[in-house]
């Protein structure tokens, strides 16, 4: 007998390559596979022609020409950012510049409660802190696009600024890192 949790570790999709694991929304991996990453982070494009992107991703040369091929010859109209963690915010002013291109988030990244005398948050540098989104979303927040309607769902836990978007024509939630099927989400 094994104590482990049966997550489901299988994931056929090469590092920042394209594909649409249902109809109005495709995905764009990372390369940036490690612990807290598994096989790379997931950027989602929802809709087509008329687009938006959620969490970028990191600073990575590679992924995000991936993600503008991804788009090519669509309008990018918005960008969400479920979390700033190093690995779902930081391509956003290189996607913002290439697109133009209204940037939506629960706020910037900050600590979910000031540390007491002697405590120290290791994981605190995994911060995105230079991150400030263009709107600033609350809980039950609606934007829309042509053919796509996205809800904001504010899902502190992960991070203070943990948001979750409802895509509300395919009845899906992208939740960003706060539910991963090969994992338990890390709340620091």
């Amino acid at each position: 007998m094994t104590d482990d949790i049966p997550f489901d570790k299988n994931l056929d999709l090469a590092p920042d390559t394209v594909d649409e694991p249902m109809p109005g929304i495709r995905r764009v991996m990372a390369n940036n596979p490690g612990p807290f990453t598994f096989k790379g982070t997931m950027s989602y494009i929802v809709g087509r022609g008329n687009v938006a992107i959620v969490d970028p991703g990191p600073d990575d040369p590679a992924h995000i020409s991936a993600l503008l091929d991804a788009v090519r010859n669509e309008t990018v109209a918005a960008i969400f950012v479920t979390h700033t963690h190093r690995d779902h915010s930081p391509a956003v002013p290189a996607l913002k510049a290439a697109t133009g291109a209204t940037v939506y988030a629960e706020g910037p990244h900050r600590a979910a409660r000031a540390l007491h005398i002697g405590e120290l948050n290791p994981l605190d540098s995994s911060g995105a802190r230079s991150f400030t989104p263009d709107v600033a979303l609350k809980d039950g927040e609606i934007v829309t696009g042509t053919g796509w309607t996205i809800e904001a769902v504010t899902t502190p836990g992960h991070t203070a600024n943990h948001m979750a978007y409802a895509f509300k024509e395919h009845n899906t939630l992208v939740a960003g890192d706060h539910v991963m099927a090969w994992a338990t989400s890390i709340v620091a």
